[in-house]
C-alpha cells in the first residue's frame, strides 16, 4: 500500500520503503523485496533531495487544465531511487539533468497536495 507515501507528503516528507533484511529501496512499494524475498519492509523519509537524472517536455497538453509546455522530471533522489515529479518555478528551458533539486510540496486542491521539485540552494 501507498498509504504511508501520501501520508507523508500530507506531513511534507518523501516517506520511501526499505527492506528490513537487505536494505534495498522498494520503489515503488511492494510486499516483498525482489533481493531477499523478505516480506519485512518499514517507511522511512527521505532527505528530498536529489538531481535530475532524466526530464521529457510536453508541447501539447492531453487536458486543458495543463498548461504548455511543461516538463516531467525523472529525479535521483539521494538515496538512489528515482522519482517522476514535476518542477515547481523552473521553466522548462533551464531543466538540465544533473540539476540539484530539492522537494518542495503543491497544494493543488483541498484535499490534494503534490510533491514537486524545485532548483536546490
Amino acid at each position: 500500500s501507498s498509504t504511508p507515501f501520501w501520508d507523508g507528503v500530507k506531513e511534507g516528507k518523501i516517506m520511501l520503503q526499505r527492506c528490513k533484511e537487505c536494505g534495498t529501496w522498494l520503489n515503488p512499494p511492494r510486499p516483498m523485496c525482489p533481493k531477499c524475498r523478505s516480506q519485512e519492509s518499514e517507511w522511512v523519509p527521505s532527505s528530498g533531495k536529489g538531481r535530475i537524472y532524466s526530464f521529457v517536455v510536453y508541447r501539447e497538453a492531453p487536458h486543458p487544465a495543463f498548461k504548455v509546455p511543461y516538463a516531467a522530471v525523472l529525479v535521483e533522489l539521494e538515496e538512489g531511487p528515482r522519482f517522476v515529479s514535476n518542477m515547481a518555478d523552473v521553466p522548462p528551458e533551464e531543466i538540465e539533468i544533473g540539476m540539484p533539486v530539492e522537494v518542495t510540496f503543491d497544494q493543488v486542491a483541498d484535499d490534494l497536495i503534490l510533491p514537486k521539485f524545485r532548483r536546490a540552494g
